[in-house]
Formats: structure tokens, sequence, C-alpha cells
């Protein structure tokens, strides 16, 4: 993905800066998603994409791709794999591969 293509409209990076510096937040999150994104003035691409954990339309969407690992670590780091899960976790998404741990229908 080249730099040429991030969309900086994009109300999804506030939301994955918010979520960086936020302790809070990132606990409300993890509470109530839908909460926090209730918040934000996404688009519905933008809402569904991080709803799905789906990275690569995020990307698509001009998503910066620092941000991207950003909110994988926020999303995914927080287990006991640490930031090699959420590297897995983001880099299933961009290549259209389910989830680590999950089928092909979403379950574990």
């Amino acid at each position: 993905m080249s730099l040429e293509h991030i969309n900086r409209a994009l109300v999804a990076h506030d939301l994955v800066q918010d979520l960086k510096w936020d302790a809070g937040l990132r606990e409300e999150f993890v509470k109530d998603e839908a909460a926090v994104l209730d918040r934000y003035e996404l688009t519905g691409a933008e809402r569904i994409a991080i709803e799905e954990r789906d990275f690569r339309t995020l990307y698509d969407l001009g998503f910066h791709p620092y941000l991207g690992a950003q909110f994988a670590r926020i999303l995914f780091a927080s287990n006991t794999n640490g930031a090699t899960s959420a590297v897995q976790h983001l880099l299933a998404s961009i290549r259209g591969e389910p989830a680590p741990g999950r089928t092909e229908t979403g379950g574990l």
C-alpha cells in the first residue's frame, strides 16, 4: 500500500489514536465496543470493517498502515501471545484468511 492511498478523512484514524492514548477508552471499548463506535462518525464501511476486524477493507478505504498495526495491537495483543498474535491477526485479515484459531465459519 502506498502512502498516497491514505484517506486522511477516515474517522477510524481518530478512533485508533484515541484508543492508543486513552486507557479508559480502551477499557470501555472492550466492555461495550458498540457504544464507543457510536461516538465516532464512522462511515458504514469503516464501522463494519472495524466490527469484523477486516484490516484489508480498512486499508482499501485508505487506512494508514501504521495505525492498522497499532489497532491490531490494541485489539489482539492483550491475550497471552502478545504482539505476535496481533501480527498474525493483521496479516490473516490482509490476506483474506480466517483469523488464527478460527474456522472458515468463524467459530473457534
